[in-house]
């Protein structure tokens, strides 16, 4: 068994989570820059997500699970999290964006990630209170990846990690096998190799023998 590691936002799904959020609050172009500067390493993630999360303060509860509704999968993305779980692989997700909005994009797609660690927004009196709350805030990906390591008896050399921007960054440097999808280049310098589709990272993953080859 391998445990295999995904960043979720820009990686498993084209979709950013903020951004969806945002656009119902009608601060879509304050939180892509914000979520931009983030991604390039330009601001820790722990303060973008922090300012993010005051700019969404007070979106009612009902336009937050549309956006969740919103988000989807990568062409592709499900198919692959099957045959990794298939051979006999712990597919994770660790990410910095938010619980619900994972587990809709999962749910619709009909599979399931056997762990997944991230951040939450929660609700007040029906409405977005502004804070957000999770282990992957001020808490890093390559203390989360070797801590479930860790816990399933998998060496860190059988990790991969799969992510694209800045704060993958940490699990891309620890693991045995580093993919970056469509990354960041700050990004780049630290992946073993790099793919712009689920259909690539397959190859990779066949390639690394993760994965038997498909006829």
């Amino acid at each position: 068994m391998r445990l295999i590691a995904f960043d979720f936002d820009g990686t498993l799904s084209d979709s950013e989570m903020t951004v969806l959020l945002a656009e119902r609050a009608g601060v879509a172009d304050e939180v892509a820059e914000i979520t931009e500067r983030a991604m390039n390493d330009e601001l820790s993630y722990a303060e973008s997500l922090y300012q993010r999360a005051e700019l969404l303060k007070g979106l009612d509860e009902d336009e937050v699970e549309l956006a969740f509704d919103e988000v989807t999968l990568r062409p592709g993305a499900a198919r692959l999290i099957e045959r990794l779980q298939a051979e006999g692989h712990h597919v994770a997700v660790l990410t910095g964006g938010f619980e619900r909005g994972v587990a809709r994009a999962l749910e619709a797609e009909g599979v399931e990630a056997d762990t997944i660690i991230a951040n939450r927004l929660p609700l007040s009196g029906g409405r977005l209170t502004g804070e957000a709350e999770g282990p992957l805030i001020e808490g890093t990906k390559d203390d989360a990846l070797a801590e479930l390591a860790d816990e399933l008896g998998v060496p860190m050399d059988r990790t991969t990690a799969v992510g694209d921007g800045a704060n993958d960054l940490p699990m891309l440097e620890v693991a045995g096998l580093s993919v970056g999808f469509l990354p960041k280049p700050a990004v780049r310098s630290a992946c073993d190799a790099v793919v712009a589709s689920m259909f690539r990272l397959g190859k990779v993953f066949e390639g690394y023998r993760l994965l038997p080859k498909e006829q």
